[in-house]
């Protein structure tokens, strides 16, 4: 029986951008200190800034940028709501 030799590591490596953020990082997305995000966050959320993950308490930074987009008009109205919408409709036609 030949021993197999163990292969050796790629050299490859891909740098992996977190998604998932601590309150910190969330901060410094809207360019503010902790303290100010602190300060600011019930009004945020007043108008619907994301809230953090019930298990980690990260914050998700591609619904902080859609939120953004949002606040200034930059995205179309949530398919979601559409489709949420579209059922409704054919429930009516029952």
């Amino acid at each position: 029986m030949a021993s197999r030799a163990t292969p050796a590591p790629s050299p490859v490596r891909f740098t992996v951008q977190p998604r998932c953020v601590p309150r910190k990082k969330a901060a410094r997305r809207l360019h503010l200190s902790l303290a100010e995000f602190a300060s600011v966050e019930p009004r945020l959320r007043a108008r619907g800034f994301p809230t953090p993950d019930p298990d980690t308490g990260h914050y998700d930074l591609k619904a902080i940028d859609l939120w953004m987009d949002r606040q200034i008009n930059l995205t179309e109205p949530s398919r979601m709501h559409d489709a949420r919408e579209c059922a409704f409709n054919l429930i009516d036609k029952l």
